[in-house]
């Protein structure tokens, strides 16, 4: 396998598990926006624009991770930084869920600064809080279980929840 072949399954290998995730919690979010606004006629987004935005969440917790004061407090209990990287993370999920709210209100604005008047004035906060909260508990959960495996090791953390590995499998002996 040449070098950069191993480079490229290597970082796939890194944003699988992130991007998964944000993927299933997403379509969760969509799942549970289209059950609150079902008779509204506002359009949700689709399966596509979720693996979109899951992609660049998966892509970008992996850049913030290789940021300096994200792993802030390694060397204290793993609750620290579960805080802490839940904080950082919820701040993002505001601002982007934010946007994306904003973003519909644009296309009809003549402005960012109409749009956004049009927005606060006719925003359904507890709508918009309610999806926050979900969002922010399924960071944190998140948060723990990558936390979970920085701390235990990712094998360590599978045989936890899956069981014991197989063993992989012998060769054939040469003669």
């Amino acid at each position: 396998m040449s070098r950069a072949t191993e480079k490229i399954k290597e970082e796939f290998l890194k944003v699988l598990p992130p991007t998964l995730f944000f993927f299933v919690i997403l379509h969760i979010v969509v799942l549970i926006r289209s059950l609150m606004v079902r008779e509204s006629g506002i359009a949700l987004p689709t399966t596509a624009s979720v693996l979109v935005s899951s992609l660049i969440l998966g892509k970008s917790v992996l850049i913030a991770d290789m940021l300096p004061f994200i792993n802030r407090f390694p060397d204290k209990p793993l609750i620290w930084n579960v805080g802490w990287k839940t904080l950082m993370y919820a701040i993002v999920a505001l601002v982007l869920h934010y946007l994306e709210q904003l973003y519909d209100y644009w296309k009809e604005a003549s402005g960012f600064a109409a749009a956004n008047h049009e927005l606060l004035t006719h925003i359904s906060w507890p709508r918009f809080w309610a999806i926050q909260i979900l969002l922010v508990t399924l960071i944190f959960n998140y948060c723990v279980v990558a936390e979970l495996s920085r701390a235990l090791g990712k094998n360590t953390l599978k045989r936890i929840f899956f069981g014991p590995l197989p063993a992989p499998p012998e060769l054939p002996k040469r003669a």
